[in-house]
């Protein structure tokens, strides 16, 4: 496969199927389609204003909003121009969004609404390089913001030409992207994708599935600020044709599913148990015959999933099961067209998989991560996939499990490297070429790849979101009492911490909280501190991105000690070792 640039890529899908929908919003209660060909002109203009507005080859385009056809033309407009797309997340601060419109030199933002516009407002001032505010919802007051209708006023000063010549100076092997990961030791890093990244990756992750064509559809609703959104949504359907929907919001997604029948979705691990969970909330209601049929069901689905991953026939009375209980369950969901059903961006319970494999959906997991454009194992149909395990390497790539177990990959998918960052980049990227994921497998005897452990600490959550532990703790440690603060809530729905006090400020946290205690365990243990502490958490809170909150708390008896294995000799938390110390306690954060 020849490389290319997603100007090359953008342009012949627009020429091939110009009067077919591109993308779909909904307005009025009613879905509006926009066309390739109007894709492609609404770029255009939108990246002549850009170059009017500042923007120069090289430099930001920060964008930060929910998902919708402006956030798409922003990205693209952006790349057209030979400027680097940067996706802030909706939740985050004013502090994040200053960092990373800092880092990334962006000359402009993009910002959904007035909300939006008031973080970057308040961060002007430390923004020197920012010369514009783009508002998407909403009009354009104030000396240098500008409303998303102006655009074509502003278009108008820069001729096609001078944005032709823009596109011409830009090869496949060039930066085109900025995907924000968060690090370990304090700001995110910027994962530099090139083009060739991001057009080969999107077409060869779903050319075992059919490619994608006009008949398409897929429904946007995870952040844009993350690749594997882009991938699906994005990029994806960019290869060949196919419409992009985009949901109203999260809680509307159910709707959504069944208005739009997506061909292919990809849901995060937390979706999936939301489903899960309606599933079993509305089974419960039914009669004791729906009941049994139900379960009976579920076993001849579970059995037929086990046979199809092992080359073999389905049970005797699978089609019986299909027509009463499987058909209706997918088109309750809106899944009754999807011919691909994935689970990505964070592990996944093998309980939710064979869950839904008994209900006739067939759920396949995706491992990858920014830093190799996404996906780097796949698992092609008919019945190359193996609950619990992640698939096998991406066609035209290499994955390689190193002699400490880490998984390690290879190809035209891995990234250029972190931008600015030249230490970073030679940690994750070695002379030959391999990237050094961070993660612990092992593969099977038929190649499929198994995550066993993962080497770095960085917390995913069971939405997707990575989390670095020691960035919040070290905000919740300047908590004068607080002598160790251990963030939880890998897999989770939300983020918790436990917490050790500190000794010498025990009674006066007493005194303040008005609590009966006298000891340290009885601190511990008391309501009363509890309550106060958390208030104290939650002044913490304020200053993160909403991800990032401490939802739950509880304090130890007693401080982590190196005595009791808890601490390395260099007084680091063993994490493994707290919390498996302390399981108990965590999975009661999540009991409700």
């Amino acid at each position: 496969m020849d490389k290319r640039t997603v100007m090359q890529v953008f342009d012949a899908t627009a020429s091939a199927h110009g009067n077919k929908p591109a993308m779909k919003v909904k307005e009025g209660g009613r879905w509006v389609t926009t066309t390739w060909s109007e894709y492609r002109d609404q770029v255009r203009l939108a990246a002549r204003a850009f170059i009017h507005l500042g923007l120069q080859p090289g430099t930001g385009v920060s964008i930060i909003g929910y998902n919708s056809p402006e956030w798409f033309v922003a990205d693209v407009a952006a790349i057209f121009a030979g400027g680097f797309p940067a996706g802030i997340y909706t939740t985050s601060s004013p502090e994040q969004c200053q960092y990373i419109a800092e880092h990334s030199d962006s000359t402009l933002a993009v910002v959904e609404n007035r909300a939006q516009l008031a973080k970057f407002l308040e961060i002007r001032d430390q923004l020197p390089k920012l010369k514009a505010i783009v508002v998407i919802d909403g009009s354009g007051e104030g000396e240098g913001v500008y409303a998303w209708s102006d655009l074509a006023e502003l278009a108008a000063h820069v001729e096609e030409s001078t944005l032709d010549e823009c596109i011409a100076a830009q090869n496949p092997d060039d930066c085109c992207t900025l995907i924000y990961t968060s690090g370990t030791t304090g700001n995110p890093k910027a994962v530099m994708i090139s083009h060739d990244n991001i057009t080969w990756t999107a077409k060869v992750s779903l050319d075992p599935y059919g490619g994608v064509g006009p008949t398409d559809r897929v429904l946007s609703y995870l952040p844009l600020s993350h690749i594997a959104e882009q991938i699906v949504s994005l990029h994806g359907p960019m290869c060949g044709g196919a419409c992009t929907h985009f949901a109203e919001s999260l809680d509307k997604l159910g709707d959504n599913l069944r208005e739009v029948r997506p061909t292919m979705f990809l849901g995060v691990p937390r979706v999936w148990e939301k489903i899960q969970a309606k599933i079993v909330a509305g089974a419960a209601q039914n009669s004791g015959l729906k009941k049994k049929i139900g379960a009976w069901a579920r076993g001849v689905g579970l059995r037929a999933g086990r046979a199809e991953q092992a080359g073999g026939s389905a049970p005797l009375l699978h089609g019986v099961a299909e027509k009463l209980v499987f058909s209706k369950v997918r088109e309750r969901l809106g899944l009754q067209d999807s011919r691909l059903q994935v689970t990505s961006a964070a592990p996944i319970s093998r309980s939710t998989l064979e869950f839904f494999l008994s209900l006739g959906v067939r759920i396949v997991e995706v491992y990858g991560m920014s830093e190799c454009t996404g996906p780097t194992t796949i698992s092609p149909p008919p019945h190359k996939y193996r609950t619990g395990k992640v698939g096998l390497a991406l066609p035209g790539s290499e994955v390689k499990i190193a002699s400490d177990g880490e998984i390690c990959m290879r190809g035209r998918h891995v990234f250029l490297g972190y931008y600015k960052n030249p230490e970073a980049t030679a940690e994750a990227l070695d002379e030959e070429g391999w990237l050094h994921s961070g993660d612990i497998g092992e593969f099977d005897s038929e190649g499929f790849l198994q995550i066993t452990d993962r080497k770095k600490d960085l917390i995913i959550t069971a939405g997707g979101e990575n989390i670095a532990p020691q960035v919040i703790e070290g905000q919740l440690k300047a908590i004068p009492v607080v002598s160790q603060a251990i963030v939880v809530g890998d897999r989770r729905k939300h983020l918790s911490a436990l917490f050790t006090l500190d000794e010498t400020q025990v009674q006066q946290t007493i005194e303040q909280s008005g609590s009966p205690a006298h000891t340290m365990a009885e601190a511990a243990d008391c309501a009363k501190v509890r309550s106060w502490l958390f208030e104290q958490v939650e002044g913490v809170n304020q200053h993160l991105a909403r991800v990032q909150t401490i939802k739950k708390i509880a304090i130890l008896p007693v401080d982590l000690s190196v005595e009791a294995g808890e601490l390395t000799p260099t007084m680091k938390v063993k994490r493994k070792v707290v919390n498996q110390k302390y399981a108990d306690l965590i999975d009661a954060f999540y009991d409700i």
